[in-house]
C-alpha cells in the first residue's frame, strides 16, 4: 500500500524561510548545537492547519528524523491534540530552530533580534496561509515566543483561543528521578492540560474528528499518546522512528564527546531481536 509522507517546506512561503535560516551568527554555538542543523516544523504546510502548536527546541530523535515533537513529548501532544478533535489539522513549530545547549541557553538568547526575527517570519507566514482556531505554547520560552509575536503589528490582527500549558516532558526534568515526585509532577501537569482542554474545545470550529471531550485522570492512561502519524516525517523514515521508545541518545565521556556524538539504537520491538 502507498506509504504517506511530508515532504517539507517546499512550497512558499516556507520554501524561502527554509533556504534562508539563521546559523552560527544569529544562534551562537556555546548556546546551541548549530552542528546538528535546524528544524523547522511538524505538520501540515499546505494551508490546512487548523491548531498551532508552538515547542521549544529538538531533542535528540529529532535530530535524526528533521521533525520537531516525535518523542516523548510529541506522543503526549498528539494524544492532546486527539482530545481536540484534531488528528492532521495542526502545524507545530519551535520557539528555537537549533537544540539549546546549556541549562540556560535558551533563556540568554530568547530575546535576541536575529532569532526572534526569523521566528517572526514564519510566524507571519503561518497565519497568512491558515484559518487558525487555537494556539498552544509548550512551556513558558514558547509563551514569551508567542506574547512578543502577539505584540507585533502582524500578530496584533489575529485573536485564536490560546492555552500555555505545562511543557509535555516537564514532570521527567523537574522530578530527579525521584518515582514520587514525578507521579506528582504528572498529576499536576495533566489538570493544567484539562483546564486548557476546557477552555479550547468550544473554540475548535473544524475538528478533523467531532468526538467528545475526555479529560485526563491523575496518570497518563495508554490511550492518552497518541502515536506519531506517518504523514509528519519524510519519505523512507522507519515506522519506529516515530515510536515513543527513547532510542537516541547523546553519548560520550566528555562534554564535548556528547555533543558530538549521537547514538541510536533500534528498538527491540521493531522485530531486530535486539
Amino acid at each position: 500500500m502507498p506509504r504517506l509522507f511530508d515532504p517539507g517546506p517546499v512550497n512558499e512561503p516556507f520554501a524561502s524561510l527554509a533556504q534562508n535560516y539563521p546559523g552560527p551568527e544569529t544562534y551562537p554555538a556555546d548556546s546551541f548545537r548549530v552542528e546538528w542543523g535546524p528544524i523547522f516544523h511538524r505538520g501540515r504546510l499546505d494551508g490546512s492547519a487548523r491548531v498551532l502548536v508552538i515547542g521549544q527546541d529538538p531533542a535528540t530523535a529529532e535530530d535524526i528524523v528533521r521533525r520537531i515533537l516525535v518523542g516523548e513529548a510529541g506522543h503526549r501532544v498528539q494524544g492532546f491534540l486527539s482530545k481536540l478533535g484534531i488528528d492532521h489539522s495542526y502545524l507545530m513549530v519551535n520557539t528555537f530552530l537549533y537544540s539549546v545547549y546549556g541549562q540556560q541557553g535558551g533563556e540568554r538568547h530568547a530575546g535576541d533580534p536575529g532569532i526572534v526575527s526569523y521566528r517572526h517570519s514564519w510566524l507571519d507566514a503561518i497565519f497568512a496561509s491558515n484559518q487558525l482556531d487555537a494556539v498552544i505554547a509548550l512551556g513558558s520560552l514558547a509563551d514569551g515566543a508567542w506574547q512578543t509575536w502577539k505584540a507585533t503589528p502582524g500578530g496584533q490582527g489575529h485573536d485564536p483561543a490560546y492555552a500555555h500549558v505545562i511543557h509535555p516532558t516537564e514532570p521527567e526534568s523537574a522530578s530527579g528521578g525521584d518515582r514520587a515526585k514525578l507521579a506528582q509532577a504528572i498529576k499536576s501537569m495533566l489538570a493544567n492540560w484539562n483546564r486548557a482542554l476546557t477552555r479550547l474545545h468550544p473554540a475548535i470550529g473544524h475538528p478533523d474528528a467531532d468526538r467528545p471531550l475526555q479529560l485526563y485522570g491523575e496518570a497518563f492512561a495508554p490511550q492518552d499518546r497518541v502515536p506519531i502519524p506517518e504523514l509528519d516525517v519524510p519519505a523512507g523514515t522507519p515506522d519506529w522512528m516515530r515510536s515513543p521508545h527513547a532510542w537516541a541518545k547523546r553519548t560520550g565521556r566528555t562534554a564535548a564527546q556528547k555533543r558530538a556524538t549521537l547514538t541510536v539504537t533500534v528498538p527491540s520491538a521493531a522485530g531486530t531481536g535486539g
